[in-house]
């Protein structure tokens, strides 16, 4: 199975991240933690780690200062991570940070979202006399607690509960919670119903596309309903072929070849529509560029737009 490569970053104790490394051992969980580091070089959890077999990067973010981060990046690309899951990690992680890691952040918060984001929520649900609390896992992104919810437990609030015994129970739900929505989250790259539906997100944003299936396949057509003519197929692992792949219209067949040769995991000559001028995007990968499919799809919406459509979006600006 090609598992995910997982980093989890602590304060404490790492009660979360003893949650994930263990469901990790499972054989068909789609993830592995090969890192755990975090702001504090002698976090308890760092010490748990380490006895479970698993690397570590001990940084002390006071002592490091404003190297800190960087320090952080060089421990995440050295063990070529691919996901970092936050897990009781109690800094607020700097905006270029987080863009760098778009898409591939996530973090596990003590409430139902978007509910009580930031800090003390067990004690803002007790003070508005709520009958339910939880905990959410979530993309991180610039602002605090507000990344897309990847999964969500709900916790009942009790007559005479108390901040203390509150988070005790929703601590409990969260190592329920993070190792399932983590796995489906690991799962995401590779599924073609996932696959499809970012597709279908990015080809929402040019004008006049509609869905064209092609021999079964999905397919994203511009122009107007009779004469709408196909610039974009989904191409589901077709003919024996391992690719779940964006088919997009190329230049020719030199520009395929030399896309091909030089970068053989991301593009591939597909089996019958190589042949009428259809590069093959491999989607199926958990590196994708989704910046560079966007780019993709437009530039082979501008090969098959009619001319008017063509010139109303350079007047537009959006060239």
């Amino acid at each position: 199975m090609d598992k995910a490569r997982v980093a989890v970053l602590i304060s404490g104790r790492g009660s979360n991240m003893a949650a994930l490394i263990y469901a990790a051992r499972a054989a068909d969980c789609p993830y592995e933690v090969v890192l755990v580091s975090g702001e504090k070089a002698d976090a308890p959890g760092l010490d748990l780690a380490e006895a479970e077999g698993i690397a570590t990067s001990r940084l002390d973010a006071r002592s490091l200062g404003a190297s800190f981060w960087q320090a952080l990046e060089n421990a995440l690309e050295e063990a070529a991570v691919e996901i970092v899951a936050l897990a009781g990690f109690m800094r607020i992680v700097p905006a270029e940070v987080v863009a760098r890691w778009a898409g591939r952040m996530v973090n596990i918060h003590p409430s139902l979202l978007p509910r009580y984001p930031g800090l003390r929520p067990h004690a803002a649900a007790l003070a508005n006399g709520d009958a339910k609390t939880g905990a959410t896992v979530h993309l991180v992104t610039a602002e605090v607690d507000s990344g897309e919810i990847l999964g969500q437990v709900a916790v009942a609030i009790l007559p005479g509960d108390t901040v203390e015994t509150l988070a005790e129970r929703v601590l409990i739900a969260e190592h329920q919670l993070y190792p399932r929505a983590l796995g489906e989250f690991a799962r995401r790259p590779l599924d073609a119903g996932w696959i499809e539906a970012e597709i279908d997100r990015l080809a929402a944003a040019l004008p006049e596309v509609s869905r064209k299936s092609s021999h079964g396949s999905p397919g994203w057509a511009v122009g107007g309903t009779k004469s709408a003519k196909l610039f974009a197929i989904l191409a589901d692992r077709h003919h024996g072929e391992d690719a779940i792949g964006l088919l997009v219209r190329a230049s020719g067949p030199d520009e395929m070849s030399g896309l091909i040769e030089a970068q053989p995991e991301v593009y591939y000559w597909p089996k019958y529509y190589g042949a009428a001028g259809w590069l093959g995007v491999k989607l199926n990968r958990r590196d994708v560029d989704w910046a560079s499919v966007a780019e993709w799809l437009e530039r082979s919406w501008r090969a098959s737009a009619p001319p008017r459509l063509s010139r109303l979006r350079e007047l537009a600006g959006d060239l």
